[in-house]
């Protein structure tokens, strides 16, 4: 099963918001550690406000761990260069990041539905991302 299948196999069955998905599926694809999980929690509805979609957030968090200060692949401007392609790629899908603007009007099973489209992309911008470490 690909990272994006099996982010959204537990987004929708699992019982894992969106940016846990994302990340619990990268923890078995051995992208990041387990300890992510739990910090993935408060990233999950746009951080509970609303604001960026959670499965971009943990887009971001993977990224930051593998290009991020301190690491071998990266430093901060690659780190923040790698943080906009995420953000830019996603956009020229969705417009906009904003969880609340993306699951507009949307409740229980139908917004699970929408969502789930963009754990699915969310990890296909990640897997784009990390083909190249340099």
């Amino acid at each position: 099963m690909s990272l994006k299948e099996e982010a959204v196999e537990y987004y929708m069955n699992g019982g894992y918001s969106c940016s846990e998905s994302v990340i619990k599926a990268a923890i078995r694809e051995g992208l990041c550690d387990k300890s992510l999980l739990s910090a993935a929690t408060a990233f999950s509805g746009g951080m509970s406000s609303g604001c960026v979609c959670g499965a971009v957030a943990a887009a971001q968090i993977i990224s930051g761990m593998h290009f991020g200060r301190e690491n071998q692949f990266g430093n901060e401007n690659t780190a923040r260069e790698k943080a906009a392609f995420i953000v830019n790629e996603f956009k020229k899908k969705y417009k906009v990041t904003c969880c609340r603007v993306l699951s507009k009007n949307l409740e229980g099973i139908a917004r699970k539905q929408n969502c789930s489209k963009y754990v699915a992309d969310a990890c296909d911008i990640l897997q784009k991302l990390l083909e190249v470490k340099v």
